[in-house]
């Protein structure tokens, strides 16, 4: 009796090891389902917008480079709302990358009294560096000429704006585009026609297309400046048809142009271009367009 129990012992064993082998091979190669795994991490895809590029290159006109904002008649790049150090303006750039960062991975390619015609050949310069975020504000020089009819034709505008992005995507596909509104120059007017100052500056020949004869109200300065502030809005129109057919490129949505500003963001020196006070607003505007979750 003990030699059967021993005997059957070990056959239950044999068949187990078998049954359990069997099993195995089910588990690995068989018709039956496989013993479910953990989830692999699924590898998240590169978004198309950086809320925190690591470098910035800055193009455009004047306004970019600062200018009549710290002296009389001369650029304040310290002061750009888009590069400059000055922590009373607290720059994009510095936003971005803290000023050490800013101070060596930002350059400032604008030039005062460009206009859309000058930007391709900005935006080559600005290629050289390769930034991972390019600025741009232009269009108010287009707009300021001798008279409407010298104003730049929006055809033009669209084609340069083009062309300039064209030139950016050939050598930094994936860099992105920063892109400001033109400001409102009609608000512009009626703000600095109450200052005796203001008004005499503006003789000397800025933006004589709406600034000139300031107090005139006749019909046709009013024709006039409605015809220059047509121009502004189609260009900004421009501006963002042409940004949205880029997907690393965001647009303002207008938000230069809508900002109510005041005489405090004025140059006290020409009453045109932004005092340190209104290079703080354009970062600010700058600032939440690049960081925006969603443009």
């Amino acid at each position: 009796m003990r030699k059967r129990g021993r005997r059957t012992r070990s056959v239950l064993a044999v068949v187990a090891a078998a049954v359990l082998g069997v099993a195995g091979c089910d588990a690995v190669g068989g018709d039956s389902a496989a013993p479910s795994e953990s989830p692999k991490p699924s590898v998240k895809p590169t978004p198309l917008w950086d809320r925190s590029p690591g470098s910035v290159a800055a193009v455009g006109d004047s306004i970019t480079r600062g200018f009549d904002a710290c002296d009389v008649l001369s650029d304040c790049p310290e002061a750009s709302w888009a590069t400059g150090a000055s922590p009373e303006v607290d720059s994009l750039a510095v936003r971005l990358l803290g000023r050490t960062g800013a101070a060596r991975r930002s350059w400032n390619y604008a030039v005062t009294g460009a206009r859309m015609a000058d930007l391709p050949g900005q935006m080559a310069q600005a290629v050289r560096r390769k930034p991972q975020l390019v600025t741009v504000m232009v269009g108010a020089n287009d707009a300021c000429r001798s008279t409407p009819s010298a104003m730049t034709p929006v055809s033009a505008f669209r084609a340069d704006f083009e062309d300039s992005l064209r030139s950016l995507r050939k050598s930094l596909p994936k860099a992105q585009v920063f892109v400001a509104s033109v400001p409102n120059l009609k608000r512009l007017w009626s703000q600095g026609r109450n200052s005796p100052m203001g008004k005499q500056v503006w003789k000397l020949g800025i933006c004589p297309s709406m600034l000139g004869d300031a107090d005139a109200l006749d019909s046709a300065a009013t024709l006039r400046r409605g015809t220059v502030q047509k121009r502004v809005e189609d260009y900004n129109k421009v501006l963002g048809e042409v940004c949205a057919e880029d997907k690393r490129c965001r647009y303002d949505g207008g938000a230069v142009y809508d900002y109510r500003f005041g005489t405090a963001q004025l140059s006290r020196w020409d009453y045109f271009h932004p005092s340190v006070n209104g290079q703080a607003r354009l970062a600010e505007i700058a600032y939440r367009t690049v960081t925006a979750k969603k443009p």
